[in-house]
């Protein structure tokens, strides 16, 4: 089940979105598994259908789930869903260190990091 916190400052339907990627991509949602259906979930939540139907539509313009017309949502293939997440997080990953570069790190500094494998802390 999603959990949603009224204090984020991030919108219903974005808390939705991140629920469901971090259940996908931690195994909770295995590929192939149905999702709750908009009236059911949003039963859950006790929200407006709508926020629910939108956090879908983004999910699966995202390539997360795919929809099955009358039969509901589905998580789609884990190879995929990793696929489409490496290529997220590596634009993150290169937009930081342009950031970093631009902000007098060196390159060797960059890549000290990235052998060193600790990536938890500053």
């Amino acid at each position: 089940m999603v959990h949603l916190d009224y204090r984020d400052s991030r919108p219903i339907y974005a808390q939705i979105v991140d629920g469901f990627r971090e259940q996908i991509t931690g195994g909770v949602l295995r590929p192939g598994e149905k999702l709750p259906s908009v009236r059911d979930l949003a039963a859950q939540l006790a929200i407006n259908p709508n926020t629910i139907q939108r956090a879908y539509r983004r999910l699966e313009a995202e390539g997360w789930i795919a929809t099955v017309p009358g039969k509901g949502c589905f998580v789609c293939g884990d190879g995929e869903i990793r696929e489409r997440e490496k290529k997220r997080l590596l634009l993150s990953f290169d937009e930081a260190a342009a950031a970093l570069l631009t902000m007098g790190a060196s390159h060797g500094e960059l890549v000290a990091r990235i052998e060193k494998g600790d990536h938890r802390h500053a």
